[in-house]
Order: structure tokens, then sequence, then C-alpha cells
């Protein structure tokens, strides 16, 4: 019996793979441990680590994976979306550079990143300042002047802002599997590059990447413009004719951000060359 299992363990030591020799883990040779010296002792195989792999696992640590699914969710957001800020305060955070080492965004991460912006400080600093423009203009003159005039415009401003985001980056690209983020051409002359942003008001990305029509952006506007328009929007507002009016106006007002998404990191890129 002894001699059997001595045999097969000789065997086994022939029949392992000489790169495993040279790699991580490294067989010398096989000690025989018994038990007792009974005839009935079990023989042992003991692998024999090499000192170099026991120093070298000491130095390089293995790297611990998110234990939980909101650190592994955290860890996708940060590499699948930005921090970055249009002149450095406004915010741009669905903004792509790279558009090769980009990860889809799950349902769930639209609707943050949307939060994200809709919620930031410097957003409602930007919509008190459209209000104060339409209290000036007096737009909207049902809504009058003085504090409560500008509450109403602030308040329909923000609200306008929030939805038209939330339905067109989020909602819809939910629902049609789209991706909401604006790809950066990055190269080529002014002309190219102006017509790349403006047409991302009608193309963008599927989620698997492949080029569509951006229906998440022409049907979140129309939507948004009639909840609006329909909801806290003045009475003598609520026109379909109004609907298309406010549409437009976004849109507009989307490709014009697409422009400033395409040449702000050219910017931003100059200033921190030209800064000491």
């Amino acid at each position: 019996m002894r001699l059997c299992l001595y045999c097969a363990a000789v065997a086994v030591s022939f029949l392992t793979p000489p790169a495993l020799s040279g790699q991580e883990l490294q067989l010398g040779p096989l000690p025989l441990s018994r038990a007792n010296t009974a005839p009935d002792s079990i023989i042992t195989l003991v692998p024999k680590l090499d000192a170099a792999y026991l120093s070298e696992e000491k130095a390089f640590p293995q790297q611990a994976t998110p234990s939980s699914p909101s650190a592994q969710e955290s860890q996708e957001t940060k590499s699948a979306t930005s921090n970055d800020r249009i002149l450095w305060t406004m915010p741009n955070f669905l903004t792509v550079e790279d558009a090769d080492r980009i990860r889809p965004l799950s349902s769930g991460q639209k609707f943050k990143v949307v939060a994200r912006g809709v919620f930031d400080p410097f957003e409602f600093v930007l919509v008190g300042f459209v209000a104060g423009l339409g209290q000036a203009s007096n737009s909207n003159p049902s809504y009058g002047q003085g504090a409560q005039g500008y509450a109403k415009r602030y308040g329909t401003s923000y609200a306008d802002n929030a939805i038209e985001n939330f339905m067109a980056s989020a909602v819809f690209p939910s629902v049609l599997h789209q991706d909401p983020r604006y790809y950066q051409l990055g190269h080529g002359g002014f002309r190219k590059r102006t017509a790349h942003a403006v047409a991302r008001v009608l193309i963008t990305r599927s989620d698997s990447g492949r080029t569509q029509l951006n229906y998440s952006e022409l049907m979140g506007g129309v939507s948004a413009a009639a909840i609006s328009t329909y909801s806290y929007h003045p009475q003598s507002e609520r026109s379909f004719g109004n609907v298309m009016s406010v549409w437009g106006t976004q849109m507009a007002w989307d490709a014009a951000t697409y422009m400033i998404k395409e040449f702000w990191p050219d910017l931003r890129k100059k200033s921190r060359k030209n800064s000491p």
C-alpha cells in the first residue's frame, strides 16, 4: 500500500506543469510526513513554498473588492461620470472626454447623476439669475413684480429645469436604454466640432454604444414642456402652441449647452498650462 502511494507521489511530481515552478507557487520535493510508524499511517504531501513568493505576497497584498453593492456602485459611478464643472462652477457631470474607456450607466446611476446636477448649490444661483432676467424683462406679466413676482418666476424656472433634466436625461434614457451623456469629439476644426455638438440634440448613443435617434431628448423635452405648461404655468399660457414654444426653447438651450460642453475641456487644459 505504501509503495503504491509513493509511486503516485513521484508521478504527480513529474507530471506537474513546468510553468508552475517558475510562477507563483513553486513546489519543491514532496516530503513525506508520517503521523506514526504504523503500517496504516497516512502519507501527507506538503508543498514547499518559495521564500521569494512569500515576500512578494507581503509586499503586494491582494486588493479587497467592494464588500457592499453600494460601494461597488459608487466606484462604477465615479468611473462612468465626471466631477467636472464648466468655468469651475456649473455642473458638467454628464460630459465624457475619454469615450474609449467608459462604462454604461445603469438606470439608478442615470437618476443619481441628474439629481447631483439639479440639486447642486450652483444650480440654485443660476436659476436665481434667470429669474432675475425674467423679472427685469417682465416676462409672464401675470406674475407681477416685487418679491412675490420674483418668487413665482424663480419657482417656475427651477421646476422647468428640473423636470426637463429628469425627463430627458433619466426617465426616457432608462426606459429606452439610451445614454444621456455628452461625448466630446475633441478634435477637428471649429465647424466640425460645432456641428457635432448641435447634432447631439438629434443623435445619441444607446447603452450598448450604437448610434440612435435621440428619442430621449426629443420626447423628454416635449413631455417636460407639457407637464410644466398644463400644471403650474398661468392659465393664459396653457395651450399647445405654448408647449411647442417652450419645447423649442429647451432644444435651443440644450444645443448651446452641448457646444459649451464640447469646447470647455480645451479651455480648461489651456488655463492649466498657462497657470504657474
